[in-house]
């Protein structure tokens, strides 16, 4: 094996061990796809869990701001067919060669995590989606891409999935954002329980906030329909791991609405045994749901699309 092979193995391993300790479900669902798909995946992954845990970890806004501004010159550095310094840098430079991954959509996830340099206040449900389309909405683009789908349909679908995703998180993890002053529970549904970001960073599932949360899943719910729609356009051999994500991802989000919109005073969790259900459960829907056929009817995403198209974001 030539020394540029042993790099490029021992920079997989390294993005491999990231997602397994950082990112259980995804990488859980990612273990179902085809070895060459599964390490695009989740290299592209390790690379933006890298960037966004350099904002997230550097402990100062300053050295947030140093981290990220790292980020961007190593991502000018991969654009450039440059040399790079880490393992996820350059796992995620032989993907956007082998996928050709247009440039501006790791640039949009870089504007998402921009935003969290600063104290986060998201005014309306426009932000909302906006943030989100920058924070995993086009990493569902750039896996679509690495799937072999790079058609405005299945980019489309693929953005709503990662939406919905964003959207949970952002459910689950009510509480953890508002310790690191970031509320991205829309202010105007704040408001229309008689709150504020106040109740928000008051770290108590209030009755606003509760309300907020469960607008929030109600949106996310909308856009796994839409995106779970769309996975019967991927690769019969890709389908499994997809729907998988999506499922462990809305059990999570199930979760909080069980808890009446609680995503303050404990995290929510999907156990192990729940995890492998759910798998199994998606394994069996590829097999034999017929709304998972590549010819298959599809629900009308244009009002989806509508606050999209209003934040200048055309998935």
């Amino acid at each position: 094996m030539s020394r540029s092979a042993d790099t490029a193995a021992a920079d997989l391993v390294a993005c491999h061990a990231a997602i397994r300790h950082h990112s259980r479900s995804f990488y859980a669902a990612s273990r179902l796809l085809p070895a060459r798909v599964r390490d695009a995946a989740v290299a592209t992954y390790a690379f933006c869990r890298a960037a966004d845990d350099a904002v997230d970890d550097a402990g100062t806004v300053e050295a947030a701001r140093a981290r990220h501004a790292e980020t961007r010159r190593r991502l000018e550095r991969i654009y450039r067919g440059e040399a790079v310094d880490t393992a996820s840098g350059r796992a995620f430079a032989r993907v956007v060669a082998l996928a050709r991954i247009p440039r501006d959509e790791p640039d949009a996830l870089l504007a998402g995590m921009a935003q969290d340099l600063d104290p986060v206040r998201i005014a309306d449900e426009d932000a909302l989606l906006l943030y989100c389309y920058r924070a995993a909405g086009v990493v569902g683009r750039m896996m679509s891409r690495i799937m072999g789908r790079d058609d405005a349909e299945a980019l489309g679908r693929a953005v709503h999935l990662g939406i919905a995703m964003q959207l949970t998180n952002i459910a689950r993890d009510v509480g953890e954002d508002a310790r690191r002053d970031r509320v991205y529970l829309p202010a105007t549904w704040l408001a229309d329980a008689n709150g504020s970001a106040a109740d928000v960073l008051a770290a108590r599932p209030s009755a606003p906030v509760r309300h907020a949360t469960h607008r929030v899943l109600a949106l996310a719910g909308a856009y796994y329909e839409s995106g779970i729609a769309g996975i019967g356009m991927l690769p019969p051999s890709c389908r499994p791991a997809i729907l998988s994500a999506a499922l462990l991802y809305r059990a999570i989000g199930r979760r909080v609405t069980a808890r009446d919109g609680d995503g303050v005073t404990r995290r929510a969790r999907v156990s192990t045994v729940h995890k492998a259900g759910l798998i199994a459960l998606a394994a069996v829907r590829c097999a034999f749901d017929p709304r998972l056929r590549v010819r298959a009817a599809r629900p009308d995403a244009s009002a989806l699309q509508a606050p999209l198209r209003r934040a200048g974001i055309g998935a």
